[in-house]
């Protein structure tokens, strides 16, 4: 066999080797890619795209630990939805659910951890100097009491409460604190159309599972965050 030969020859098997090594390689990493969107998925919630409870947790804490005082608790429950969902049905709900994951992700931004607690009450911390916040929830309630548009054209008035904790105010940097005197607050504010913000003496309010005792649903909410 000429030398010409032998080097194609050699290129041959060397381009066979190559190619087989490639497939297991290849099937790998179309198995972890698939693997990591089914992890992402699972830690988001289908119908609003926020975090579950424990994902958002996980972030939350996160962000506590690396903004400190310039951080804001902040906890938002739709008002009225039951009212939305047996007059209007529950596609009408699960739309104005939709748009108020779509505008608390607007609003908070992508350094925040945004989550979905359970049915139409949601979290959100996200850094926040303490001198920006009034304006800034001012801003978010505008952007709940904004009317939901329906596919088929219809418009749903919508509402809803907020409460805001800040470790600057509260004196403390514990996340189940903190979510304990927002609620609180939100409790205290329910149906007023104004954010109110939590002192320090709300951190005492009784709870069950993180949410002012009384409130409903409170009994069969998942462990405290």
């Amino acid at each position: 066999m000429s030398s010409v030969l032998r080097v194609q020859a050699q290129f041959g098997q060397r381009a066979l080797l190559l190619a087989t090594a490639a497939v297991p390689l290849t099937g790998w990493t179309v198995h972890v890619l698939a693997l990591h969107r089914r992890l992402t998925a699972a830690k988001k919630d289908p119908l609003t795209g926020l975090l579950r409870r424990d994902a958002y947790t996980a972030r939350a804490r996160q962000v506590l630990a690396r903004h400190g005082d310039d951080t804001a608790v902040i906890l938002v429950d739709a008002d009225h939805f039951k009212d939305i969902n047996d007059s209007l049905g529950h596609a009408a709900g699960d739309a104005v659910l939709a748009a108020y994951g779509t505008r608390l992700t607007a609003w908070a931004g992508r350094n925040a951890s945004i989550g979905r607690l359970g049915g139409d009450e949601f979290a959100i911390v996200l850094p926040m100097h303490r001198d920006r916040l009034e304006v800034r929830l001012a801003t978010l309630m505008r952007m709940l009491h904004t009317s939901v548009v329906l596919d088929d054209g219809r418009h749903v008035d919508v509402a809803a409460s907020v409460g805001a904790a800040t470790p600057a105010v509260i004196g403390t940097r514990d996340l189940p604190l903190l979510q304990r005197a927002a609620d609180a607050a939100l409790y205290d504010g329910k149906h007023s159309g104004c954010a109110y913000h939590a002192t320090r003496e709300q951190t005492s309010e009784p709870c069950i599972n993180g949410r002012r005792a009384g409130r409903p649903g409170t009994h069969v909410w998942g462990q405290a965050a």
